[in-house]
C-alpha cells in the first residue's frame, strides 16, 4: 500500500514535490492556503534559473544550482526561456572580491562562461565581465502546469489549522497521513536551522527595446532582469530590496504590508542611484512600472547561503531553500528518508534535530 503524504505550501517545491510523489504512486494532498499555485515567494521573484554565477561565496549553494539548470531544463523544458545576453559583471572597489578571483572561483567550479571587456553599451566603471547563459523562468506556464496536473490532489484557498502527530500517523486538519512535508519556508514550522525572515520590495519597469540582463556581484550590489514579458524587467539591490530583517513570520508579513507610498518613492530613488553608478543611462531605458512584495526566508550569515536543506522531525519534514533550481535535491532527500523505512517518531532534542538535518548530494558537513 502506497504511503499517504500531505503537502503544505504550493510554490515550487510543494508543486514539484506533489507532482513528483504522485507520479511515483504516493497518495497526496497539496494544501495551499491562496486561491492559485506559486501565489507568494515563488510567484514574485526576479524568475532566474540559476547556474551559480550568483553565489561565489557559497560552494554549496553554486554546486545545487548549477546541477539543478540542466535537470530542469530536461524535466520542465518548457518553462523557462533563453535570455540573448546575460552578463555577470565586477564593478571598480564595490566588489566583495576581485574580477580575477570570481573567474577563478567559477572556472574551478565547472562553470561554462566567456568573457567580455565590454558587454554591454553604457554599462561603466567595470573590473571585468561574463557572459553567461542562464534562462528566465516562464512563472504563466509554470502556473498552468502545476494547476491541470495537480488538479486531483490540490485543495486551494485552505489554510493549515491543525496538525496532530502521533507514532504511526499524521492527522492534518482531521485528515490522516504517513508524512507530513512543510514546504512553507518556516510559515509553518520554524526550522533547526538559524534564520530570518526578510520582506522585500522588488522593482518593475518597462523597456521598448530588448536589453541585456546585468547582475552586478559580489556582495551588496543590484541587478536588472527580464520576467517572461519581453518588455518588462526587474531591478533588485541587496541593500535596498529588503524592507527589513525579522525572527517572526508574523511580524514579516506585517512589514509587507505597511509598505506606503512614500516608502516605495524612496526605494525606488536608492535603487535608481545605485544601479546607475555604472549604469548611468538607466532611466533613459527603462520606465517605472510599478512593485512586486515578498516575503524570503534566508539562514543567517555572511556566506550567502542558499542551497537546500530538508530537516525531519519524526512524520514531519521541513524543507528549505532559495532556488527554484534545487527542487530536485529536496525530492531526493525525502524519497531517501522514507525509502529507508526509519519510522522512528521520537522527537529529538534540539541539538539532535539540528544535527538530522539533511544536506543534499556534495554538501559539506
Amino acid at each position: 500500500m502506497p504511503y499517504s503524504v500531505a503537502i503544505v505550501g504550493g510554490g515550487w517545491y510543494g508543486c514539484h514535490i506533489a507532482l513528483s510523489l504522485h507520479n511515483l504512486g504516493f497518495e497526496v494532498q497539496l494544501y495551499e492556503k491562496s486561491g492559485r499555485l506559486l501565489n507568494d515567494a515563488s510567484g514574485n521573484n526576479q524568475f532566474r534559473l540559476h547556474m551559480g554565477f550568483h553565489y561565489a561565496r557559497h560552494q554549496q549553494t553554486r554546486q545545487q544550482s548549477r546541477d539543478g539548470y540542466f535537470r530542469f531544463l530536461e524535466r520542465y523544458p518548457e518553462l523557462s526561456a533563453p535570455i540573448a545576453q546575460n552578463v555577470y559583471a565586477i564593478p571598480h572597489g564595490q566588489s566583495l572580491i576581485d574580477f580575477p578571483t570570481y573567474k577563478l572561483i567559477m572556472s574551478s567550479s565547472g562553470m561554462d562562461f566567456v568573457e567580455s571587456a565590454q558587454p554591454v553599451p553604457g554599462l561603466v566603471d567595470i573590473e571585468g565581465a561574463l557572459l553567461v547563459p542562464e534562462r528566465v523562468i516562464l512563472l504563466s506556464e509554470a502556473r498552468a502546469l502545476f494547476s491541470q496536473r495537480l488538479a486531483p490532489v490540490m485543495t486551494l484557498d485552505t489554510a493549515i489549522e491543525t496538525i496532530e502527530e502521533h507514532e504511526d500517523e499524521v492527522v492534518v486538519n482531521g485528515r490522516r497521513f504517513d508524512f507530513v512535508i512543510d514546504a512553507t519556508w518556516g510559515h509553518l514550522t520554524r526550522p533547526a536551522i538559524d534564520c530570518i525572515y526578510e520582506p522585500t520590495m522588488l522593482l518593475y519597469y518597462e523597456a521598448a527595446d530588448r536589453f541585456p540582463a546585468i547582475t552586478l556581484v559580489d556582495g551588496p550590489l543590484c541587478s536588472v532582469y527580464p520576467t517572461e514579458d519581453p518588455h518588462v524587467y526587474t531591478l533588485s539591490s541587496v541593500p535596498h530590496t529588503p524592507l527589513g530583517q525579522v525572527r517572526d513570520p508574523a511580524a514579516a508579513i506585517a512589514l509587507r504590508d505597511g509598505v506606503t507610498g512614500e516608502t516605495v518613492q524612496a526605494k525606488r530613488a536608492a535603487m535608481e542611484a545605485q544601479i546607475m553608478r555604472n549604469l548611468p543611462g538607466f532611466r533613459d531605458h527603462f520606465r517605472f512600472l510599478g512593485i512586486q512584495l515578498s516575503i524570503k526566508t534566508k539562514p543567517t550569515g555572511a556566506a550567502d547561503d542558499r542551497s537546500c536543506y530538508v530537516e525531519r522531525r519524526g512524520r514531519r519534514f521541513i524543507v528549505m531553500s532559495g532556488k527554484i533550481d534545487t527542487i530536485f535535491h529536496a525530492t531526493e532527500r525525502i524519497l531517501g528518508e522514507i525509502a529507508t523505512g526509519r519510522l522512528d517518531t521520537h522527537r529529538p532534542s534540539e541539538a539532535l534535530i539540528r544535527n538530522d538535518i539533511l544536506r543534499a548530494p556534495g554538501e559539506g558537513a
